[in-house]
């Protein structure tokens, strides 16, 4: 299996516990996620909070006439400094998507470092090298401008 990885890296003025009190709340997911993906979560345990062992399923669509469905867990919680999330079920044969915030006296550099997988070997190499890694830097540009809006 081929795990790749995407690491993002952005810089926010603001302090750590505004970043986290928006990164951290689950309810936002559909706030950052292109409207093109029709992002909607389907069930979560204890909204406006994360927690370690916290699942959420979702659903979203990859194209027009393709959705799917997704269950993350919240495996780690560290407050303020980091939570971590790894795919259930989902498109991906693996998923962890860590997410990290180190404040300084000028703000917060949020980083975002997910380690993934694709199904179906040479094949899913190939869809990822022609659609799923500019689809996720796409996703990611994305939420850097929205998080930007936001915060």
């Amino acid at each position: 299996m081929k795990i790749y990885t995407l690491h993002r890296e952005q810089r926010l003025e603001k302090s750590v516990d505004e970043v986290w009190e928006f990164l951290s709340n689950p309810e936002n997911l559909s706030r950052i996620t292109p409207e093109e993906m029709d992002f909607k979560i389907v069930n979560m345990s204890i909204k406006n909070q994360t927690y370690a062992g916290q699942l959420i399923s979702y659903r979203i669509g990859l194209f027009p006439g393709v959705r799917l469905n997704w269950l993350t867990e919240i495996t780690h919680v560290n407050a303020p400094d980091y939570f971590v999330d790894e795919q259930r079920f989902g498109p991906y044969s693996f998923w962890h998507h860590q997410h990290i915030l180190q404040e300084d006296e000028d703000g917060v550099t949020m980083i975002d470092e997910v380690n993934y997988a694709i199904p179906f070997g040479l094949i899913g190499q190939f869809i990822h090298w022609i659609f799923i890694k500019k689809k996720l830097n796409s996703i990611f540009n994305y939420r850097s401008d929205i998080i930007k809006k936001y915060l």
